[in-house]
């Protein structure tokens, strides 16, 4: 009877993808998630907690304009710059889904990191997760947070 595979210690050999396919497949996450942190860390978040998308050259929002209320994700890159400033209550506050998403961002970009710098398997704790409860889950917070957003909203 074999023991359990303890968590974060997979060397990358004994992972359920080819060696070659893990390290590109960490690199490939390490890297996205280094962009992302290093863009966000250029931008300075909106006061309003929301429109710091607009500093990337994106337009504004049209919901606001259209619907008079927030779209699902308003606030999103705002409470994700707030973070990687580390002003993580304020991120949390500003739009919660856009905080929490950026927070695994992050810790996913640094275990891919990490990964690769230890030989380790970075798939092997991915395909461990239960995947469809965190999609699940996600997406229950991303309407949450859209109310919480909603209810917060400044008057016109």
């Amino acid at each position: 009877m074999s023991s359990p595979r303890a968590p974060f210690t997979v060397p990358v050999a004994d992972g359920p993808l080819s060696p070659w396919a893990d390290r590109v497949l960490a690199a490939l996450v390490g890297g996205a998630a280094s962009v992302g942190f290093g863009a966000l860390v250029r931008l300075q978040p909106d006061a309003r907690g929301h429109g710091t998308h607009e500093q990337l050259g994106w337009d504004a929002c049209s919901w606001p304009v259209v619907y008079g209320i927030p779209c699902p994700t308003c606030g999103c890159t705002t409470a994700a710059c707030l973070l990687v400033h580390g002003r993580i209550a304020q991120a949390f506050v500003t739009q919660p889904f856009g905080a929490a998403f950026a927070a695994l961002g992050i810790l996913v970009g640094v275990h891919a990191i990490l990964c690769l710098l230890r030989g380790r398997s970075f798939a092997d704790v991915l395909v461990r997760w239960p995947f469809w409860r965190i999609v699940g889950g996600g997406f229950l917070l991303l309407l949450a947070s859209w109310l919480y957003t909603w209810l917060t909203w400044p008057s016109p």
